[in-house]
């Protein structure tokens, strides 16, 4: 049975968790949500590089982990090479997954992305847009403050809603696909929907389809496991994944790194 690793700043990461589950229900998983500190969005890079080797340090050494999962967007773009470059295992980020599915399905080469701030800084995402195709057109826009609405917990607000189409309105109205640039923002995806009718690109699911490429499927005899940890509240935490995941979370242990 293998163990994997997986953590992001709070519950965005559990949309990750829940594609990864459909491909390994019989693996052991560990989950390393940091909502003591999080947006990781709005910090600097080399913050967000310390909280992330924190977290890796617990999972490899403590937990024992066989590969890590890196269910955030922010970091993946700050400090995946660093990552890649200290710890001796596999380690796979959000980034490169959703960029292959929109090349692949863009019509028009014109993509939006919506992400944190620290992702737009990074260009992360046009970078690596621009090597599958030199021609693409990427727009960014920043969406401060929409991961501490679904940290939350996303009410139907008329407020909550002028936010989130204040953010796509910045968009173009010519792109054909939209990448969620934070694994926060499936939560949401049904809301975003409403005022985006293009290609919609997940990265969670990618993520999930590229962890399959290098983690062998597991006897199918064999009872999986999960286990949380947060840096921070639990029962909101709790709240948010058992609804994502559709299941009962029996325990969610508070450590601090």
């Amino acid at each position: 049975m293998k163990r994997i690793g997986i953590f992001d700043s709070g519950v965005g990461g559990i949309t990750v968790l829940k594609e990864i589950l459909k491909l390994f229900p019989n693996e052991e998983i560990i989950y390393f949500g940091d909502n003591l500190n999080a947006p990781y969005g709005d910090r600097g890079v080399s913050e967000i590089i310390d909280l992330s080797l924190k977290i890796t340090d617990f999972l490899v050494y403590s937990e024992k982990v066989d590969i890590i999962v890196i269910a955030c967007n922010t970091v993946t773009g700050a400090g995946i090479d660093i990552i890649k470059e200290k710890y001796k295992i596999p380690v796979i980020g959000v980034v490169e997954g959703a960029v292959k599915e929109t090349l692949k399905i863009t019509k028009n080469n014109k993509v939006g992305i919506m992400a944190t701030t620290a992702t737009v800084k990074s260009e992360v995402y046009p970078k690596r847009l621009k090597e599958g195709i030199s021609e693409i057109e990427a727009y960014q826009v920043n969406c401060p403050g929409l991961v501490d609405i679904i940290e939350k917990g996303w009410e139907d607000t008329e407020e909550n809603f002028r936010v989130l189409e204040g953010y796509l309105n910045k968009l173009p109205k010519d792109i054909d696909s939209l990448i969620l640039g934070c694994t926060h923002y499936p939560i949401i995806l049904d809301e975003i929907k409403k005022y985006f009718k293009g290609n919609v690109i997940d990265p969670a699911k990618e993520t999930a389809l590229s962890l399959q490429e290098v983690l062998e499927l597991n006897d199918r005899e064999k009872v999986g496991k999960i286990k949380f940890y947060v840096s921070g509240e639990v029962e909101k935490f709790r709240e948010i994944s058992e609804k994502i995941l559709d299941l009962k979370i029996e325990r969610v242990e508070k450590i601090k790194l």
